[in-house]
């Protein structure tokens, strides 16, 4: 539980700080697509910065399908890793190789809904 509370809580403070750093130091830098594709990170980050955060509150109360809830917390931090990541790069970097990595990242998001809601449906 801690560990999903202290991630999110990174993970949201980073999307703010990368938010900030998008429209401030980037808008002159970078192309219009770039800021958006960067943007479309920024809040898939912070999407999933929330998500983190209910789970760990839901694992904090100890009456959840812990085994379904844990998969989804590590599947989002990996989903936030290489989907929002791997747009980082792209925008910022111009790196278009790590492109085939963002469905990768998206195919982990989903697959941590799908844990959130079989947890939700395996909970008392």
């Amino acid at each position: 539980m801690q560990i999903f509370w202290a991630i999110a809580a990174v993970m949201g403070g980073l999307s703010v700080a990368g938010g900030a750093f998008a429209s401030h130091a980037l808008q002159d830098q970078l192309s219009d697509r770039a800021i958006a594709v960067f943007g479309t990170g920024i809040r898939y980050q912070m999407y999933h910065a929330l998500a983190l955060l209910a789970i760990a509150i839901l694992l904090g109360q100890g009456k959840a399908a812990t085994a379904w809830l844990t998969a989804a917390g590590w599947l989002f931090i990996a989903g936030v890793v290489l989907f929002s990541g791997s747009l980082y790069l792209i925008s910022l970097a111009g790196i278009k190789a790590v492109g085939p990595i963002t469905p990768v990242g998206g195919v982990a998001l989903i697959a941590g809904w799908a844990c959130l809601a079989i947890a939700a449906l395996r909970t008392p």
